[in-house]
């Protein structure tokens, strides 16, 4: 069997525990899991689970990067992200300046759609490309909206912040992503949008679903649903209704509250059959297929892998769909083919998944906790995983 390092979760899960003055046997009733499946994880010989990995940080009173290891820094040296960050830091703190006097700025329209150009990078998971580009662009919209206030350039400033939410929480920096929230809120207000703000509610009630925290997720999608009582009937309102539902629904499955769970699937998919596949609303890839794979979703972190096996087998996911959320489905699927001893079936998936995305894949906790399961799980990898592991920095 392959030799891993011991920089993986399960160690920094023993070594948190440790420092709080815990055992295994104490800790593991706390996090509502058997002494046998935490011994495990912590040796190396079993993934750790997002739902595990979350409860202990929220028992530990820790954040979830603490025992994931994020952000990866040798992988982002590698890639030449790491020096990205700071201009993306710097730029979120230009909100409440005004007006750069020595900046000039592309006319309106033009940063309108830089900005939908910027969501499409994000999406076609050219992270990159994004980083370079995203600075600048917040840095000129922003002084554009303070000179010449249009509700035009308020969203594409809006838009511009939760672009900077999705590069940041997917290179694993999620004290930025946070505050790129914020600052979609600001700007969402000036821009008067009630779908922004629902939009903007959907995506804080993520960051709770990593962190566990279910109660104050549900609350965060109530939240969002109360800005579309604001909103005038119509595809795009359904469309984020529908997102929001999709939401609750994974937070539902993490709490496992299986009722919830198909109530809020019920609800999504019938407002699916009204929009259709609406991935241009809001960058939201919602409708029927959005719906199908929440579905797989859930069944995984519900633990019901055999089924979302065999509810993945039924999703076909169009070509047109951003490449971002394909890579995110195959590595749900490998996680449950993993799960459930289709050790081949999950190299393969993941193999998809960086096909399909690279560096998103490469950042992306869940893939990596798989990829160090099958390693533990193959007495002798095939050279294709051993390639997988060392790509990942493991």
């Amino acid at each position: 069997m392959p030799r891993l390092d011991d920089d993986h979760t399960g160690a920094r899960i023993a070594h948190h525990r440790k420092l709080a003055g815990l055992t295994q046997r104490e800790l593991a009733p706390r996090v509502s899991y058997s002494y046998s499946l935490l011994h495990q994880v912590e040796s190396g010989h079993k993934a750790a689970s997002p739902d595990l990995v979350s409860a202990v940080a929220r028992v530990l009173r820790i954040d979830v990067t603490a025992l994931t290891g994020q952000p990866y820094v040798t992988e982002l040296q590698q890639d030449r992200l790491d020096g990205l960050i700071r201009p993306i830091r710097e730029a979120l703190d230009l909100y409440d300046l005004g007006a750069d006097p020595d900046l000039a700025t592309r006319p309106a329209g033009q940063l309108v759609d830089a900005a939908e150009e910027l969501c499409r990078l994000v999406r076609a998971t050219r992270l990159n490309q994004a980083a370079r580009t995203l600075p600048q662009l917040i840095a000129e919209i922003t002084t554009a909206a303070h000179l010449t206030p249009s509700t035009d350039l308020w969203k594409a400033l809006a838009s511009t912040y939760r672009t900077a939410h999705d590069i940041t929480v997917k290179l694993g920096f999620y004290d930025l992503s946070t505050i790129a929230l914020d600052r979609m809120d600001w700007a969402a207000y000036r821009a008067s949008d009630p779908l922004l703000a629902a939009v903007r509610q959907y995506m804080r009630a993520l960051v709770y679903f990593r962190e566990g925290e279910h109660t104050i997720g549900l609350r965060l999608i109530g939240a969002g649903r109360a800005f579309l009582d604001q909103a005038e009937e119509s595809d795009e309102a359904l469309a984020v209704s529908g997102q929001l539902h999709l939401g609750a629904t994974v937070i539902a499955a993490r709490a496992h509250h299986e009722d919830a769970v198909e109530a809020h699937l019920s609800e999504a998919r019938g407002l699916a059959e009204r929009t259709g596949e609406a991935g241009q609303i809001h960058w939201l890839s919602f409708g029927p297929t959005n719906v199908a794979v929440h579905e797989v979703s859930a069944n995984v972190e519900m633990g019901h892998f055999g089924a979302a096996i065999d509810k993945a087998k039924e999703v076909s996911i169009p070509k047109s769909w951003a490449l971002s959320r394909r890579a995110h489905f195959y590595i749900d699927r490998a996680r449950c083919e993993m799960e459930t001893g289709h050790t081949d079936a999950a190299l393969g998936s993941l193999i998809e998944a960086r096909k399909l995305a690279p560096q998103q894949t490469r950042y992306h906790s869940g893939a990596r906790e798989t990829i160090r399961g099958l390693v533990h799980l193959q007495r002798r990898s095939p050279d294709t995983l051993t390639h997988m592991a060392a790509w990942i920095g493991q």
